[in-house]
């Protein structure tokens, strides 16, 4: 089952990639996937990370978990804009391996004795969410300085790096106690939520702002419907 989440994690990086560095897309498009993203990920951010988070820690510890997070990612996104420009897809990059590390690492966890549906809600939840990013970031990156194969290798070592994480966190954290796992989950947390500040919600509506807001409540009600498929 780890092994299905991870090909779908990898997959859907690497695909999105090559799709945003060779295939045909135009701005509203790349807009429109990308607030679709950002609406799953609200969604998956509260109930898979934050809500365990403060369930099982307390909220003090959440919180801080959250924070920084938020700290690091914009700290990092910061770097990343001053070393290839804010509309160069690095914020996007920066974005799901910034929050896909320690949320892989859970997810690794999570998935131990983890049923069919539950890696059925999980493996769509990731390809929802990391798709559309992935695409539009790769798109950003080949229209700037950067080679299409250099583009792709980029990605695809960010796949290779997040499914490392989440074989790691089902090995090595199975025995971990729920204080170090719910402040990684809120890590987590914190940088997902910078991100749709700073880089999803922002491109999302720059490029469609039209239906920016539709497709965030698609992305949404798509991963509450995973959801439940994944808890029936």
């Amino acid at each position: 089952m780890v092994l299905i989440v991870v090909l779908v994690v990898s997959g859907a990086l690497v695909a999105g990639a090559v799709w945003g560095a060779y295939g045909s897309m135009g701005k509203q498009t790349e807009g429109f996937l990308v607030a679709l993203a950002g609406g799953a990920l609200l969604l998956s951010v509260t109930t898979e990370l934050i809500e365990p988070a403060v369930e099982r820690a307390g909220l003090s510890v959440a919180a801080l978990a959250v924070a920084t997070g938020a700290g690091l990612f914009t700290g990092i996104d910061y770097l990343v804009s001053r070393k290839w420009g804010s509309d160069s897809g690095g914020g996007l990059l920066a974005s799901i391996t910034l929050d896909g590390i320690p949320e892989n690492l859970a997810l690794g966890v999570a998935l131990i004795g983890a049923g069919a549906p539950e890696v059925a809600a999980l493996a769509g939840s990731i390809l929802l969410s990391n798709l559309p990013e992935a695409a539009g970031g790769a798109k950003q990156m080949a229209q700037g300085r950067m080679s299409k194969g250099k583009v792709i290798a980029l990605w695809a070592a960010t796949a290779a790096l997040l499914s490392v994480a989440a074989i790691a966190g089902n090995i090595l954290l199975a025995n971990v106690g729920e204080g170090p796992l719910s402040f990684i989950r809120g890590l987590a947390a914190g940088a997902v939520v910078a991100s749709l500040a700073t880089e999803v919600f922002p491109q999302g509506f720059k490029d469609d702002h039209h239906w920016a807001g539709i497709a965030t409540a698609l992305g949404l009600l798509a991963a509450l419907a995973l959801g439940q498929l994944g808890s029936g």
